[in-house]
């Protein structure tokens, strides 16, 4: 189950976009950014929940959640959004990228029970490209350890995905081309890429995105099916919620090589923390954070405390010019990655910058305002995580 390109180049990259941003259609200009980020907050916690049900409930689990080409990812309060184009002719579907998931899925007609969604939903029929999976083909039988089903006439696979937050997907599995917005301008066609065509689908998504495109390990991931054409290589660097330029960058195959000046590389296996693209906040245990907490207090100078005017953050200062906050580092199996105070805390308002660390007993998270200005590689077959300090707005 592979979506194969014209690998001319090896690589490709596409923009990602951030959900807060004014080039996002997220984005809110009524809400003060103080809301803003208060929201993204308690969207970290969901996330929680959502992994939570992932990594414990496997049983119920179905598909949950080169040229090379890089995409561009914005950023929606703690979720990153992706232009995608699916079918033939292409159309144009706003999808958020996703680290923690699976599957690539949007929704689609005929929707018996869908959320509101504010731009059109893809109809199948009016692809020339489209064809849904049989139960026997492999496509079908290599998801089944992820929960994939049979339509009750036998003839079409289904999928069903359902989150912590309570929110699900289910529908049609389906093989469609998927074309991505490489920044090179030239679009990036992946012809039989299977996705999940949802006519069921409920909870706490926007009505501005169409879907989810999983960048996960699970067979049905979109570097999963990519495969041997991009070696297993992904990487992104994320701009700054403050930032000018709203846009990161996704790369793929070897635009995705780290090298340089690598601050560390983490080798895989048995972990204590879930990197994710897709959460602000960091999360960690609640004696962590305690201690955390208290330390960088201890060495924070100048400024004056202050409270989070939402109430969400325990720790937070008036960002005048005398303030000084000190680094953290984050010590990985075989990397110790130093945060700057732009990792470490948010700027909620130009009054208050606030902690952006979460206390939470269920799982520990390392949130996207942490990898912000690094360029993260992710090598898959080598099970390796690199981080590389970089300017981000520069990709």
């Amino acid at each position: 189950m592979s979506a194969f390109v014209d690998a001319q180049s090896g690589g490709f990259s596409i923009n990602l976009v951030h959900r807060d941003s004014e080039g996002s259609p997220f984005y809110n200009p009524k809400e003060t950014p103080a809301r803003r980020v208060g929201n993204a907050g308690r969207r970290s916690i969901g996330r929680v929940h959502r992994f939570s049900h992932m990594l414990h409930v496997n049983s119920s689990r179905s598909i949950s959640d080169p040229s090379d080409p890089d995409a561009q990812l914005t950023a929606n309060n703690g979720e990153y959004l992706v232009n995608i184009s699916l079918g033939t002719p292409p159309f144009p579907i706003v999808a958020i990228a996703d680290t923690g998931s699976d599957i690539i899925w949007t929704q689609c007609k005929p929707c018996t029970d869908c959320y509101k969604q504010d731009a059109p939903l893809f109809d199948p029929k009016s692809s020339s490209s489209y064809r849904t999976v049989s139960c026997s083909s492999n496509a079908c039988n290599s998801l089944q350890s992820e929960g994939s089903s049979c339509s009750s006439d036998g003839s079409v696979c289904e999928y069903q995905v359902s989150y912590g937050d309570q929110s699900h997907t289910q529908g049609d599995v389906a093989a469609e081309t998927l074309t991505l917005e490489s920044k090179t301008g030239n679009p990036v066609a992946l012809p039989k890429t299977v996705i999940g065509c949802g006519h069921d689908n409920a909870g706490t998504f926007s009505p501005k995105g169409s879907g989810i495109v999983g960048l996960g390990g699970g067979p049905a991931s979109l570097v999963s099916q990519l495969g041997s054409s991009i070696g297993g290589k992904f990487s992104y660097c994320m701009v700054p919620y403050a930032a000018a330029k709203p846009t990161s960058t996704m790369n793929f195959g070897t635009n995705a090589v780290v090298s340089g000046n690598v601050q560390g590389s983490s080798i895989g296996g048995s972990g204590n923390i879930i990197i994710d693209s897709g959460t602000t906040l960091t999360l960690v245990p609640t004696d962590f954070f305690s201690q955390l907490s208290d330390a960088v207090e201890t060495q924070v100078t100048g400024g004056t405390k202050t409270s989070d005017p939402e109430g969400f953050f325990s720790l937070c200062y008036v960002p005048d010019s005398s303030l000084k906050l000190p680094p953290v580092t984050a010590h990985f199996k075989g990397a110790d990655v130093v945060l700057t105070s732009d990792n470490i805390f948010i700027q909620v308002n130009d009054k208050v910058v606030c902690l952006a660390f979460y206390a939470n007993d269920q799982l520990s998270i390392y949130g996207n305002v942490a990898q912000q200005n690094f360029l993260i590689g992710y090598d898959l077959p080598k099970q390796t995580l690199s981080f590389k300090p970089t300017d981000c707005t520069n990709t």
